[in-house]
């Protein structure tokens, strides 16, 4: 007997790639030359962030496949690695929880905030333990001090630092008021067990 199960989960799979915008879509499957193709014709931002998908903009799931040569491209054309889906996670979170680390080492030669905390406080290195990944541990246990030194002789430079997401402390803002504050412990507690982009009453952008 012919089992069914593949084709049902590859038509859920296309049902949700579906409500992706064309370069969100040619980003997740790897699709180098769509997204170049896309891209050149100055349409589509790469900095888009897709509310169906937790706010993920194209480097987001860049990060989260590993696609390397994508993430350069999309670098190439403008993403920006410090912008946050809605629990405020940065490519590098997603990579760290996948173990992608030449992703990680892309960003943080970018100059990206590798240290980064998402909404719960917990930074890509955070994620990297959870999940087990023990060489992005490794690298970015060394790539958080070289973070913090690198924005601190910025500042000293009066250099400027593309890290910061200005959409995120509203958004933050938003989430500490949706939260009724004698039961926020407890929700932080119960929703840390969850994976970090599903953590806010959103199940839609569970991968696994």
């Amino acid at each position: 007997m012919t089992c069914l199960f593949p084709q049902l989960f590859s038509v859920m799979e296309l049902t949700k790639m579906s409500d992706m915008t064309k370069l969100h879509q040619a980003v997740a499957a790897g699709d180098c030359k769509s997204v170049k193709r896309i891209l050149k014709k100055g349409f589509c931002d790469p900095n888009y962030k897709d509310v169906d998908w937790n706010d993920r903009t194209p480097l987001h799931w860049a990060a989260i496949k590993g696609h390397m040569e994508v993430v350069h491209l999309l670098i190439e054309y403008g993403a920006r690695p410090c912008l946050v889906t809605d629990v405020g996670w940065t490519p590098a979170h997603f990579a760290a929880e996948s173990g992608h680390l030449n992703v990680l080492r892309t960003l943080h030669a970018l100059h990206a905030a590798i240290d980064a905390p998402d909404f719960f406080g917990d930074t890509p290195k955070r994620i990297a333990q959870i999940y087990g990944q023990n060489a992005c541990v490794a690298f970015l246990e060394k790539a958080e001090l070289e973070c913090r030194d690198h924005r601190l002789t910025a500042r000293k430079k009066g250099l400027l630092l593309d890290q910061r997401d200005e959409d995120w402390d509203a958004k933050k803002r938003e989430l500490e008021l949706s939260l009724p504050s004698s039961n926020q412990n407890a929700n932080k507690k119960k929703n840390k067990k969850s994976q970090g982009p599903t953590r806010v009453n959103n199940t839609k952008g569970r991968r696994k």
